[in-house]
């Protein structure tokens, strides 16, 4: 924690801190929390201790989790990428690009629960977040050596994180893995690419200076 630039290391406070209130809290608190801060679908409602899709839920969804698991593998994440894209990008910016990401992803998810899976549960985690820094790796760093832990077979960042998508994608669509928001962390990764894209000035949106090589 204390080699962590200080955005990052906020972000990892912040999310283990609303994980302990999420555990601690009576489970009817527990259940409110869940009922106004996590990402809900698009339109009303089917239950009565649930108000449904509100605009602040597009931010506080991804600073929820589901499990020891789930905040676990998120801030692992969180530790090993964001410090690095941090230094690159700078704090003002880094925030930037990293709640971005995690608003895109959200947005990509009520679509897919709208328009293809109508289903009405919520959606919760950084992951989203998460996978547009794993996307701002690849492209800032793509020959750096990578590998899964039950993969130990080391190859470019680049390749890893089309790989990563690849399967993702193919999840998603299949439907395999049912409870992971497949194309949150699909709609992270477009949210990352086009904010970089944009700071490369490579969009016809140009930045006012040009942030990233």
């Amino acid at each position: 924690m204390p080699n962590l630039p200080p955005v990052t290391r906020y972000l990892l406070i912040a999310n283990v801190l609303v994980f302990a209130l999420q555990q601690l809290l009576p489970a009817a608190s527990s259940l409110a929390l869940v009922g106004h801060f996590a990402l809900w679908p698009l339109g009303p409602s089917p239950y009565s201790n649930v108000a449904g899709f509100e605009p602040w839920q597009l931010v506080s969804y991804a600073f929820m989790h589901g499990g020891f698991e789930h905040i676990l593998f998120n801030m692992f994440g969180l530790y090993m990428f964001g410090g690095v894209i941090e230094r690159t990008f700078g704090a003002r910016n880094y925030t930037i690009y990293y709640f971005v990401c995690a608003i895109v992803a959200a947005v990509a998810q009520l679509l897919v629960m709208k328009y293809f899976t109508h289903g009405f549960y919520p959606t919760i985690g950084a992951s989203g977040a998460l996978f547009g820094l794993l996307l701002a790796f690849g492209m800032l760093y793509p020959q750096e050596k990578m590998f899964l832990i039950f993969l130990p077979i080391p190859m470019p960042a680049w390749l890893f994180v089309i790989g990563y998508a690849a399967v993702e994608l193919v999840m998603g669509v299949t439907g395999t893995e049912a409870g992971v928001a497949h194309f949150a962390h699909l709609g992270g990764m477009v949210g990352g690419y086009v904010m970089i894209q944009y700071w490369r000035g490579r969009l016809p949106l140009k930045p006012q200076r040009r942030l990233l090589r």
